[in-house]
């Protein structure tokens, strides 16, 4: 298939936002539960989501290149209860209002408390909006993969592995942000969510190259017989079915040789995987924030070409029939 940047820059940007907004109720949550109950300031989560709201609006702007009638698009939402394109649509708005709502109590520090369990901790609004927030990020997730996850005639993207790795990557790079800014922002942080990202990151280059791995061995189950509907033992195709280029020989083929999608393998598998991984555990223990600044925009790159990389390998069944000459 040909990766469309738009989409590049949307699934990137908004995983990368829905992470980070993980990470940081997640940063909270784990402050709340601590033996201390100590907690950040509420400049600090308003802060960061804030910079998750950003990251989620440069994904949307992004998304509106790769409408033909950006006029229509709210048409989108229209199918929710078959779609999973229209559920993502709706989730989208819902996970940025509920980050902008969490970044407000925060900043506003409104913190009345909604409910006491019987050890003594508070459930507070601002936690109460942060699991909302969560919860909804992590839905979308899996709404982004099922809209490839379900087009079963591209074999390379029907496998529960799509939305696996869409859900693993986006909390690596949001939780390597995280990391980051709580570097950058000399939070107590620092360390729990660079372990965190730390982990996150390999179990991602873990399940992505799993991932290569099968559709390196996935085959196709039509032929060129069933493409046309013939059951003639000899089929020969000697013309490609067009004089010229058509949407079906520009839009559902690869661009480039198989090559290219070799090396880009190689590329996102350092720049999105490894090289992080090494920066962020040089990172543990000292105040390294530059450096983990460098970690999180490598793996941005990194994944940038792993998105391509996904698209590009992914072989639509109709390419069967309007494949090169023979």
């Amino acid at each position: 298939m040909r990766p469309a940047f738009s989409v590049l820059f949307l699934t990137t940007l908004i995983g990368v936002g829905q992470g980070l907004l993980v990470a940081l109720v997640t940063a909270q949550f784990f402050l709340v539960i601590g033996a201390d109950g100590a907690g950040e300031t509420g400049g600090f989560y308003a802060l960061g989501s804030v910079l998750a709201l950003i990251l989620l609006g440069l994904g949307l702007l992004a998304s509106f290149f790769h409408l033909a009638n950006p006029g229509r698009a709210w048409r989108s939402a229209a199918k929710w209860r078959t779609s999973w394109l229209s559920r993502e649509v709706i989730l989208i708005p819902a996970v940025c209002g509920l980050a902008f709502l969490y970044a407000l109590v925060h900043w506003l520090g409104w913190s009345p408390v909604l409910l006491v369990f019987d050890n003594g901790k508070a459930l507070d609004l601002p936690m109460a909006l942060g699991f909302a927030a969560a919860g909804a990020s992590l839905a979308l997730f899996v709404c982004t993969g099922m809209i490839y996850a379900c087009v079963r005639f591209v074999r390379q993207w029907a496998s529960a592995w799509t939305v696996v790795n869409y859900l693993m990557m986006g909390l690596a790079s949001g939780f390597t942000l995280a990391a980051a800014y709580a570097a950058l922002s000399g939070s107590a942080l620092r360390d729990f969510l660079t372990v965190a990202a730390l982990a996150l990151t390999l179990l991602a280059m873990a399940t992505r190259l799993y991932q290569v791995r099968r559709n390196g061995r996935v085959r196709l189950k039509s032929t060129l017989k069933t493409a046309i509907g013939s059951h003639h033992p000899q089929i020969r195709q000697i013309s490609q079915g067009f004089m010229g280029q058509s949407f079906n020989t520009t839009e559902f083929f690869t661009p480039g040789a198989a090559e290219t999608i070799r090396g880009l393998t190689l590329f996102f598998t350092l720049a999105g995987f490894v090289v992080p991984a090494i920066l962020l555990a040089a990172s543990l223990g000292g105040d390294y924030g530059l450096l983990m600044v460098a970690a999180a925009l490598c793996q941005y790159a990194g994944l940038l070409a792993e998105r391509w990389v996904f698209f590009a390998a992914g072989n639509h069944v109709q390419n069967l029939y309007y494949q090169a000459r023979a």
